[in-house]
């Protein structure tokens, strides 16, 4: 094939990826997911936004989303509601997520870390509890190490993000083309449902086309790639154990743990739960999502009836 024919089809290719991706580019006043009252605040040049319910006066708790393509504090709509009848909760999204600003940055386990810390700090008047999921639980363990919090509750808390550090590859999901590109065929309603089929869901059926929709639109805000991109890029995890961390923390901890789960499996939950001293509730038929499979049990660990290492 002649250069000019190779370069044509190039330039053809590329034209129908900006095409691809200006068409799959969601409106950006798309309405927050949680009901309860919305609002925003700035946190080091970011507009956070957040949702919150309840009785200002009961126990503050706040919700921090796990770490995940299509993350927001949707990942709490099961459980928000019930909890807010007997705390005033309150359901950020993180940094580069879901309405929250999503400027192109370097995005850091640092970052969210901090975050996570200062938003104890300005959203709650006295220690709160805390609930966070996954990569977000790391976060949440380290910032209890110098904010007051009145108790952890991880889900499936973890340490690791899509193996090492490759500045190639977050380069290469950055880029305004390609990346994006890239960033739209994961974020795709099949693959949204494909992921949450591997490891998310341990029935798929409880996943609604509803939570999906608002998953791709979350998932295709403008800037909404640069977060996952140095999360896909090994960049979002810390660089301390979890198990010292945990180890360190003078908080009453509860894990929360499917059963089933692969990608974080049980047995690192029985491993933090000795190391730590901390109490591990068990779920049966769920994988990385018990909280939402399985949202009245989750809600009775919250609130204590639940006994110490008594499995569900």
């Amino acid at each position: 094939m002649k250069l000019r024919n190779v370069l044509g089809v190039a330039a053809g290719t590329v034209g129908l990826t900006v095409l691809a991706n200006r068409l799959l580019t969601a409106r950006e006043d798309f309405e927050p997911f949680l009901d309860g009252d919305h609002g925003t605040y700035r946190w080091r040049g970011f507009d956070i936004a957040y949702t919150e319910a309840g009785d200002p006066e009961d126990q503050d708790l706040l919700l921090f989303h796990g770490i995940n393509a299509a993350g927001s504090s949707h990942e709490f709509h099961r459980i928000f509601d019930e909890l807010s009848e007997d705390y005033h909760v309150i359901a950020p999204d993180l940094p580069g997520f879901g309405h929250s600003d999503r400027p192109p940055l370097l995005y850091s386990a640092s970052l969210y870390t901090t975050f996570v810390g200062d938003a104890i700090d300005d959203l709650s008047d006295e220690p709160p509890i805390v609930i966070a999921g996954s990569l977000t639980g790391a976060y949440a363990a380290m910032a209890a190490r110098t904010h007051e919090v009145d108790e952890l509750v991880l889900i499936s808390p973890t340490d690791s993000s899509m193996g090492g550090r490759r500045v190639w590859l977050r380069t290469l999901l950055r880029a305004p083309v390609v990346g994006e590109g890239i960033h739209n065929l994961v974020t795709s309603h099949r693959a949204l449902r494909y992921f949450h089929a591997d490891h998310g869901y341990y029935d798929v059926e409880n996943l609604s086309d509803e939570v999906v929709d608002y998953e791709w639109e979350v998932a295709h805000q403008p800037g909404a790639r640069f977060a996952p991109a140095s999360f896909l890029s090994g960049f979002l995890a810390p660089t301390e154990d979890l198990d010292d961390v945990l180890a360190e923390l003078d908080v009453p901890l509860t894990l929360v743990w499917g059963r089933d789960a692969e990608v974080t499996p049980l047995s690192e939950g029985y491993d933090l739960a000795e190391r730590a001293d901390a109490r591990l509730a068990v779920f049966d038929e769920a994988l990385l999502l018990p909280h939402v499979e399985h949202p009245e049990q989750f809600v009775d660990v919250v609130q204590g009836k639940i006994e110490a290492e008594q499995e569900q």
